[in-house]
């Protein structure tokens, strides 16, 4: 069987496509930032595998180099004090004694042979722990967002129009500062010229942004004669793969990071003629409380 050449170049080249799944109406990229996407992309993939990942990986290096230089030690004969010659144990974990400047004094170079790769393993020593140091910082220091958005938006009247509305709590016990929502609309269209396009709109908000987001935040759009979403009905939503696109962006003043967190919403999960529980009870006494069991809780509006 003749091989083609160019068939192992054509299997790690990325790939030239992207496909966009329907999954029960919301459009997926296609293993769109999956840790394995990163494999022709070694430092995104160690920041983006698993934490069991990136220590198995890391532990596999480890052995790895410590089995070349235990057979280049091996390769020089009868090379180290202490050592049964040609004894590849005595040189493996000599090597790991090496590698990691543990240094018992059991086994030693006793050649010049010996000497250079003990001097070539030091090296290989101090740029493997500046490298996995700075890959383990990095993933510790990654800014993430505990921020959750509710189950469901909700097609719900508010001062006498509809408004699309949604929720969004802060799930650390700290303040999001100068946090700020915008919210995408979503839908196939087909132009006048029968071009098919995947049109978005910004969509204006009631309160888009606030100077410290704590506790949660009713995020609200009015459906006027202005909004993408008016004249739409429910039916119109699911035939053109609507979506609600939510970013918020802050900055978190533990860490002083920017964070970002970001909720998508199909069609199907958007509910017509229904409002949110209320979850604020004020007291006699003037103290407010939030009761989060009712953060996903939605009620039909009677007609």
């Amino acid at each position: 069987m003749k091989l083609n050449p160019h068939a192992f170049s054509e299997l790690s080249k990325p790939k030239r496509y992207a496909k966009v799944t329907n999954r029960d109406g919301k459009l997926e990229i296609e293993e769109k930032g999956a840790w394995y996407t990163y494999l022709h992309d070694p430092y995104h993939l160690m920041l983006t595998v698993p934490w069991l990942g990136f220590v198995l990986i890391i532990s596999a290096g480890y052995v790895l180099i410590n089995v070349l230089f235990a057979l280049l030690y091996l390769a020089g004969g009868d090379c180290l004090n202490g050592a049964t010659p040609c004894s590849f144990t005595d040189a493996f974990f000599f090597s790991v004694q090496t590698l990691a400047s543990i240094g018992y004094g059991v086994i030693s170079p006793k050649t010049l042979y010996a000497n250079v790769i003990v001097t070539a393993e030091a090296i290989t020593s101090l740029l493997a722990i500046a490298l996995v140091t700075g890959l383990a910082f990095a993933r510790f220091s990654k800014p993430n967002a505990k921020v959750i958005f509710s189950d469901f938006a909700v097609i719900t009247p508010h001062n006498g129009y509809p408004a699309l509305a949604f929720r969004a709590a802060n799930e650390r016990r700290n303040q999001i500062v100068e946090a700020r929502i915008t919210v995408d609309f979503a839908i196939d269209e087909v132009s006048k010229e029968g071009e098919f396009l995947r049109r978005i709109y910004e969509l204006p908000l009631l309160r888009q942004r606030t100077s410290s987001f704590n506790l949660a935040w009713t995020v609200r759009h009015i459906i006027d004669e202005s909004s993408p979403l008016y004249g739409l009905t429910p039916d119109q939503l699911i035939t053109g793969n609507a979506a609600i696109i939510v970013s918020l962006v802050g900055i978190d003043d533990t860490v002083a990071y920017t964070i970002n967190a970001r909720r998508n919403y199909s069609a199907r999960e958007i509910l017509w003629n229904h409002r949110f529980v209320d979850m604020l009870t004020i007291e006699p006494s003037g103290d407010r409380y939030l009761d989060y069991q009712h953060f996903h809780s939605v009620l039909p509006i009677e007609q």
